[in-house]
């Protein structure tokens, strides 16, 4: 029922599965490898990492909630929003509601069980490339390749993103190998979960391409 709901909000499934994440992030366990890339979501590693969220409400506030603690301990840090990560399908709920260039209204939901997240909405997340709904001439694959010009573009080391299971694998399916068998390009992944890639870009007479190098997908939480 939900995906008929236009730009549908966390359910309450969805709140208590981020929910999960934020606490996973607030006392991990981990080997050392896996607490360096938990440092970098943490927002405490040496290396500079930038929250970014497709425009949809379900990605943004799963971004606050996730990184609470994140913003809490860095109050000038902003969550910028990332049209580029807008949901693939013309599904109602892919579709976003919010005017262009103007602050998320948290869902009847949110508003009964997380007052909290208004203000976080309102303030701290960077609105200034949103320009409303995507529009009629674009498609999951323009988007794909607009948000990885904008990857190269940001002066960050890395990128921490909230946007949606079946935008990320047709990511993968997209610029990883072709003859790759990786559960990344079968399964989606699951609401809430946390995987680390790096994506590689490479200068070519026809303009930039661009790769997943399939070796560096990790699991950090959740999985596919």
């Amino acid at each position: 029922m939900d995906s008929w709901f236009y730009d549908s909000p966390l359910s309450d499934l969805g709140i208590a599965q981020i929910d999960k994440f934020a606490n996973f992030l607030a006392a991990p366990s981990a080997t050392d490898k896996e607490a360096e890339l938990i440092s970098l979501l943490q927002g405490t590693s040496d290396k500079s990492s930038l929250l970014v969220s497709s425009n949809l409400r379900r990605a943004l506030s799963t971004v606050c909630i996730g990184f609470r603690d994140r913003l809490a301990n860095n109050p000038e840090e902003k969550i910028v929003i990332t049209p580029s990560l807008q949901e693939i399908s013309r599904n109602p709920d892919t579709l976003s509601i919010t005017p262009p260039h103007t602050p998320v209204t948290a869902s009847w939901i949110e508003q009964e069980r997380l007052p909290q997240i208004q203000p976080i909405l309102t303030n701290r997340v960077d609105m200034t490339l949103h320009s409303g709904n995507k529009p009629l001439n674009t498609n999951g694959l323009i988007r794909m390749k607009a948000f990885c010009e904008f990857a190269f573009e940001r002066p960050e080391e890395a990128l921490i993103c909230g946007g949606h299971s079946l935008w990320f694998r047709s990511f993968f399916q997209m610029f990883m190998p072709h003859s790759s068998t990786h559960v990344a390009t079968k399964k989606k992944m699951v609401n809430g979960g946390a995987v680390k890639f790096d994506l590689l870009q490479a200068s070519t007479p026809a303009g930039p391409v661009y790769m997943i190098d399939e070796k560096t997908v990790a699991v950090i939480y959740g999985g596919f």
